[in-house]
């Protein structure tokens, strides 16, 4: 994995983590309702969960790469498709983010919180797919090496917990920002193109 791609892969992640969710409106919840140290604890919870799809994503592609041999080629294409898929809904799709009521989440303690976020991001199982689909288009996950393991995680854990901590110490002020339609249908035509250019890296890269 060389520089470059690290670098373009952490500015994926980045901008798929400051795109306006219901992870976002939940650190955003918490940071306003009980201070920021709520919303930080919903962050790490978002972390821990993407870090253990990411897990996921590695062992059932390195094994799908060694069980199947030529085979994974056709898992790649695959993965390019569902990457062209997402990116085509994001620029289809209604501009209106998803919100979580404040009265859903009562409890003030950080623990809360980040099994707030930790049970919030295990709910979304499509993430391992994503996850499984945008990987391979930065590396051979049938010689992943443990340096190369060790950057993605460094990767998740800046570009995920980096955009939700500033979610959540600007927590109330970012509320409007997150919700205006305009913002967030620019947004997601951005991240849409961005989604269905990495999808087709990955096929022509196969």
């Amino acid at each position: 994995m060389t520089l470059v791609e690290s670098i373009t892969l952490f500015g994926i992640m980045v901008l798929l983590a400051a795109l306006p969710s219901s992870s976002v409106a939940l650190v955003i919840a918490r940071a306003a309702t009980f201070g920021p140290a709520n919303g930080i604890a919903v962050g790490i919870g978002i972390v821990l969960g993407d870090l253990l799809f990411v897990a996921l994503a590695i062992a059932g592609m390195s094994a799908a790469a060694e069980m199947f041999g030529g085979f994974f080629v056709v898992v790649k294409v695959i993965a390019g498709l569902y990457l062209i898929w997402l990116g085509i809904r994001l620029l289809t799709s209604s501009s209106a983010p998803p919100r979580v009521p404040l009265e859903s989440h009562q409890g003030k303690s950080l623990a809360a919180s980040l099994i707030a976020g930790f049970a919030l991001t295990l709910g979304d199982i499509k993430a391992i797919l994503f996850y499984a689909s945008l990987l391979p288009a930065f590396i051979d996950l049938a010689v992943i090496s443990v340096q190369e393991i060790l950057t993605i995680v460094a990767i998740t854990i800046l570009s995920v917990g980096g955009v939700k901590v500033a979610y959540a110490l600007l927590g109330a002020r970012l509320a409007s920002i997150a919700g205006r339609n305009r913002f967030t249908g620019v947004y997601r035509k951005t991240i849409g193109s961005i989604m269905i250019g990495a999808g087709g890296f990955l096929i022509i890269r196969t």
